[in-house]
């Protein structure tokens, strides 16, 4: 498409946009300072979808009127409730509805698959992080490596980025895995990596970790609901995911995980707990585990369902939409970003997010000495844009093709334009 640098562009590209119906279905902030909000920011929480509330009191009114009788309502059994995530979770994972299921938080859910699909020998103990992983990752795959018994500095393995000091390169990982692959157990790498955008190359992991004898897991806390997945077909052994950040679930909303279905008879072992039992004996109390069918026996407690409730809300809209749809518009909104700032902008802000491997997400970085970057996103703040800053000089924004529009976009350079000259007006 030949972008323009017009609101009036933007203003036909919304109007043409068979997904702009949506945006009207999200609860944006307040204005400030008499400027409407410029929300960028679906990379680390996401808009709340009107239908959330309604979802929310229709459980408390079942709590209120049924009580312990919820669990087995005829219409939204508590019993069953994380099934209503099923078909939505699969649909966006690319996965078999009996590989996924809702349950617990990110790191949780991570520390219990690494429970089952890292299996340290003496040899074959290390596991592969990229070097700018996000920090919980990295303190899950340390704790994990000193609960077997070894030692954090020479268990975990970095990949690193080349060039840029951002960009990882499967090139590099499988010079890594060619040298050491022997010593490693676990490949635990994301999806999309926070700091950059980059998306990864999940089908060559995938191959890359089968190849060298390595058990594979994702954490796609940046991935799920922003980029197309096929976890069956690439055959990672597991994943998960957080819902509060695409997904619109609410802050601290309950996650998802995944498991191939290839584990589901090869015996591989899971930490237990009752709701992993199977749902037809379960209220039996009997001693004997009797495992739930798929990755359901990876659950453990009682799910809960107010925070289970948002996230059901969001996946219907996702499900209405469909993630070919809100791919295609997340590149061109993330497109005609990246065009308007090198247009208006001469290299003096750039980005270090791959052009032929990003999402929604763009990372912008001052390429200019004399800007202040933190003043500058300070000044963004001032102008109720909302985005993220990641030290020593990131500005993450992210137009989520949900409910964002080429308006938004346009109106993010502006302002950006505008602190801009508010910074040099200062100097």
């Amino acid at each position: 498409m030949n972008f323009e640098d017009r609101r009036e562009f933007a203003a036909a590209l919304d109007a043409d946009d068979p997904l702009g119906k949506f945006r009207e279905r999200f609860a944006f902030p307040l204005p400030k300072g008499g400027r409407t909000p410029v929300y960028l920011c679906g990379n680390s929480l996401g808009l709340q979808p009107k239908l959330a509330a309604q979802f929310v009191e229709q459980e408390l009114a079942q709590w209120r009127d049924c009580a312990v009788g919820g669990h087995f309502h005829p219409e939204r059994p508590w019993l069953a409730y994380p099934r209503r995530a099923t078909a939505a979770f699969a649909a966006l994972a690319g996965a078999e509805p009996s590989e996924v299921v809702a349950m617990n938080t990110l790191t949780v859910n991570l520390h219990l698959l690494m429970t089952s699909f890292y299996r340290p020998t003496a040899e074959r103990f290390r596991i592969l992080i990229e070097s700018q992983a996000f920090p919980s990752d990295r303190y899950a795959a340390a704790s994990q490596i000193r609960m077997h018994g070894h030692d954090p500095a020479a268990g975990i393995v970095e990949w690193t980025p080349r060039g840029d000091g951002s960009t990882l390169d499967t090139g590099d990982l499988a010079a890594l895995l060619e040298r050491e692959g022997d010593g490693i157990a676990l490949l635990l790498l994301p999806g999309v990596q926070y700091l950059s955008g980059q998306v990864l190359d999940m089908r060559e992991i995938c191959r890359l970790g089968r190849q060298a004898g390595s058990a594979v897991g994702f954490d796609l806390a940046h991935a799920i609901g922003n980029v197309e997945l096929a976890l069956h077909d690439w055959g990672p052994d597991f994943a998960a995911w957080c819902c509060y950040k695409y997904l619109n679930g609410g802050p601290g909303a309950i996650g998802g995980a995944f498991v191939h279905e290839r584990h589901f008879d090869d015996g591989t072992g899971a930490l237990l707990g009752w709701w992993g039992n199977d749902e037809a004996t379960r209220f039996e109390m009997a001693p004997a585990f009797r495992p739930a069918a798929g990755a359901e026996r990876w659950q453990m407690s009682t799910p809960p369902i107010l925070s289970l409730a948002p996230v059901l809300a969001s996946l219907e809209l996702f499900q209405e939409a469909g993630m070919t749809a809100l791919v295609a518009k997340s590149r061109q909104l993330t497109g005609y970003l990246a065009w308007l700032i090198e247009q208006r902008f001469d290299g003096a802000i750039g980005t270090i997010t791959p052009e032929h491997a990003r999402g929604a997400q763009l990372s912008l970085v001052v390429r200019d000495a004399a800007i202040d970057a933190r003043a500058l996103f300070e000044a963004l703040c001032e102008r109720n844009v909302t985005g993220d800053w990641r030290e020593p000089n990131v500005i993450r924004v992210a137009p989520a093709p949900l409910y964002n529009s080429f308006g938004d976009v346009y109106e993010f350079v502006e302002r950006l334009g505008e602190g801009l000259e508010a910074l040099g007006a200062q100097a």
